[in-house]
């Protein structure tokens, strides 16, 4: 039986009267890459309010590897409510909170002391990181890179690229903070061997000390091992190595955001695992709390106690009922059976649409890492032009078809897969054919 059961149009009447509401009642600056309304969601597959059962290939933007409605996280979240919702860290101790933090002590590279500050989002756990590195080193300079997403407050608005989509009207920026362009194998200089594109990128790096800031100036560097909303970018080993060798001469904050890219997404539980670099500080967040918003920072001992008494936490920072569902999540991300899966599904879905390279000439490059793959669309093969409106019209076509997917990449031009790993190969091939597609009637309307 296909997963894939369509009773209306996506919207159906239901749907409508629902994104009608979303319209009158939330602030239209709020995005949707779909119009799909959920009524519920177990594992790979999500149902509509009219009924309609779709595959999602999106899974909260990386939010739920472990599947929607994980039950050992749901048992975990009943429990926890039964006894309390909520006393505050602040004012009172709560064992999930030391557990998940012994927790992620254990589990994240390095072997050194470590500690652990909880948060609600992504964002607020980036703007920790990097205060606790300024607070840490005495110094006020960042670095970070083009294409990289750290989030929306002021501080991670100001840390993040592609402009137009997230900072547009929003300035001005927290100063101090410096930006160079991290290596794009896709989009390496034209004549260069990728070896030779990495030591250009090692040179213009070693270039920025000199041209854009003094390295003793440098609080933290702060990169995803994977960018994410950049286009899902492995950051070379060779470059990561220097960014340490950086941090290690000058004194400098090693932070590594793998806040989309972590959490047994790549076959490893941290990405930067697969280069062997072993980051100071490392944000997480998204499905480490498979669903509910938490987040943390993970670093050296000494570093985290730096701030001085009262100056790090927040009124719902480690909440329990978010805790005891990260327990649950990690427990599950960090087992062999997890990460192998995350290959695996990795690898049907890379040489799946690697296949799809000679058929369909918009489709430029594949790439990724276990799990976290992505497709992006060109104009033209040679010289690489972005086809923006290629990946909408995919997506809007597949969604029709009943599969929830979302864009991504500096020029909006990609369409990233992260799909729970749970799903199942069935499922993913379905979705997979989906998508093709979608590709298939692009192109057909292009000209064929």
């Amino acid at each position: 039986m296909a997963h894939i059961q369509l009773k209306t149009a996506i919207p159906g009447p239901k749907g409508q009267a629902i994104l009608e509401r979303r319209k009158n009642a939330l602030p239209s600056g709020l995005a949707k890459s779909t119009e799909v309304a959920v009524e519920r969601a177990e594992g790979a597959l999500v149902w509509d309010v009219d009924g309609n059962q779709l595959i999602d290939f999106a899974g909260g933007i990386g939010m739920i590897n472990v599947g929607h409605c994980n039950a050992q996280v749901v048992n975990a979240i009943k429990e926890q409510v039964d006894k309390y919702i909520h006393t505050c860290s602040l004012v009172t101790t709560i064992e999930p909170y030391i557990e998940l933090a012994e927790l992620l002590n254990s589990v994240t590279p390095g072997d050194f002391p470590k500690k652990t500050l909880l948060a609600n989002s992504g964002s607020e756990a980036v703007e920790n990181a990097v205060n606790i590195a300024k607070y840490y080193t005495k110094r006020n300079a960042v670095l970070c890179f083009e294409g990289a997403y750290h989030g929306r407050t002021l501080l991670t608005l100001s840390l993040t690229s592609k402009y137009a989509l997230f900072k547009k009207g929003f300035g001005s920026y927290v100063s101090d903070i410096y930006r160079i362009p991290a290596p794009n194998m896709y989009r390496k200089e034209e004549g260069m061997s990728e070896e030779q594109y990495i030591q250009f990128c090692i040179r213009n790096l070693e270039r920025a000390m000199i041209a854009q800031v003094d390295p003793e100036s440098l609080a933290a560097i702060i990169i995803e091992p994977i960018q994410g909303e950049g286009g899902f970018l492995p950051i070379p080993t060779p470059f990561l190595q220097k960014l340490r060798e950086l941090c290690d001469k000058y004194g400098i904050v090693f932070i590594a955001d793998e806040i989309q890219c972590g959490a047994g997404r790549t076959g490893k539980l941290f990405a930067i695992e697969h280069t062997g670099v072993v980051p100071d500080i490392v944000v997480s967040a998204k499905s480490i709390g498979a669903g509910m918003p938490i987040s943390a920072v993970t670093g050296r001992a000494e570093m985290m106690d730096a701030p001085h008494l009262g100056g790090v936490g927040g009124t719902y920072g480690g909440s329990p009922v978010a805790c005891v569902a990260a327990i649950e999540a990690i427990k599950q991300l960090k087992s062999e059976a997890f990460l192998n899966r995350a290959i695996e599904v990795g690898q049907i879905i890379s040489s799946t649409m690697n296949g799809w390279k000679s058929k369909y000439r918009a489709i430029g490059d594949v790439r990724g890492a276990g799990s976290m793959q992505l497709v992006e669309f060109v104009k033209d093969r040679d010289t690489r032009e972005p086809d923006m409106e290629f990946a909408m019209e995919v997506i809007k076509d597949a969604t029709s078809k009943g599969l929830i997917l979302i864009r991504a990449g500096l020029y909006s031009n990609c369409i990233r897969l992260l799909p729970p790993v749970v799903i199942t190969d069935e499922q993913l091939k379905e979705g997979l054919e989906v998508l093709e597609g979608a590709i298939a009637r692009a192109q057909e309307r292009r000209g064929g």
